[in-house]
Order: structure tokens, then sequence, then C-alpha cells
């Protein structure tokens, strides 16, 4: 994992009305993803995680990347929880909450007994998964695992589900600075 642990220390940090946001190209996109840091975070990921599963389950929009290069290197089916509805006749709307916004967004292909590993790039308020595990839970999906590259240390909403997630690594970014745990 050490391309994944420089380029957290290289990562920018900017001030986002107080809160220190950490800028980093598995999580934004930005700098520019090196295809060597991508494959070595699925890797990391293939060999920590439960891959007997039927389908890998990511959250538009940063989870896809990650979980597209998992998909490809597994042959297991990829389902993305999206955005926007379709208005498919099994889709599933859910309502997520993050430290800075609220919306919907809505799964379809996923059905009761189908056994998933949900992938994402990052834990920090844990708004976005915990409300994706209701709503599989609900389905009667069988959460086998839960996969991110980092997860920011401290509460979040994760603490209150029934489910346990496997990170890469651990970090807190403080003054200016991100701190590997």
């Amino acid at each position: 994992m050490e391309r994944l642990l420089d380029s957290l220390h290289d990562a920018p940090i900017i001030d986002k009305d107080g809160y220190e946001y950490l800028v980093h190209p598995i999580s934004n996109g930005v700098p520019m993803l090196d295809p060597a840091l991508l494959r070595e975070v699925v890797v990391e990921v293939m060999q920590r995680s439960d891959l007997d599963v039927d389908k890998i389950v990511a959250p538009e929009a940063m989870g896809i990347h990650l979980a597209t290069a998992l998909s490809l290197q597994t042959d297991i089916p990829l389902v993305v929880i999206r955005k926007r509805a379709y208005g498919l006749p099994e889709e599933v709307a859910l309502q997520k909450s993050t430290g800075y916004s609220e919306s919907e967004m809505y799964i379809n292909d996923v059905e009761a007994g189908d056994r998933v590993l949900i992938v994402d790039d990052l834990l920090s308020t844990g708004g976005t998964l915990a409300a994706i595990c209701e709503a599989l839970d609900d389905i009667g999906a069988d959460i086998a695992d839960i996969a991110v590259v980092m997860r920011k240390v401290g509460e979040s909403a994760m603490d209150d589900v029934d489910h346990d997630v496997t990170s890469l690594v651990d970090i807190t970014v403080e003054d200016g600075e991100v701190t590997i745990h």
C-alpha cells in the first residue's frame, strides 16, 4: 500500500467553510488518478474482502471506478446505486444524509437473497453507507462485506448499523495534515 500511503501525504487539503477537506485521487478524481494507485487499491480490496458474493454494489459517483476495476478483476457483476430515479419496476429509493448534503439514491437489480459486497472510496460521516445498508437490509439482501479505501477516524452513522466496515487505511485530517492510524 505504499502508493496509497504516499498519495495521502501528498494530497492537498482545502478549507470548505471551516471543514478541512482532503482532495484525493481515489475520493475526488483530483489530482489525476494514477492507474498504478487504482490497481494497488483494488488488489488490496480483493485480499481483504469477502468475494464470495453475487454482486458488487457501489454508490455513485466515487465508488464507481473502484467497483468497476474490482468487477473486471473478479468477474462479479456490478450494481451502481444511482443519484437519479429510472422508474424501473423494482427500484428502491433511499434517503441519505451526510455532513454536507441530503439527497435520494436509487437501487436497482438487487433482490432478496443476493449476497453483496459494498465498495466505496471514503467513510467519513457514514450517512451514505448507513442508508445503503438499511435499504439493502430492507430488500433482504445479505451484506457479506463492506470495503472502503479510507475511513476517517471518529463517530459515524455506521456506528449504529449492524455491519462491519473493512478499511484499507484509517485517517484523520487536522491542521492541514493527514495522519494515518
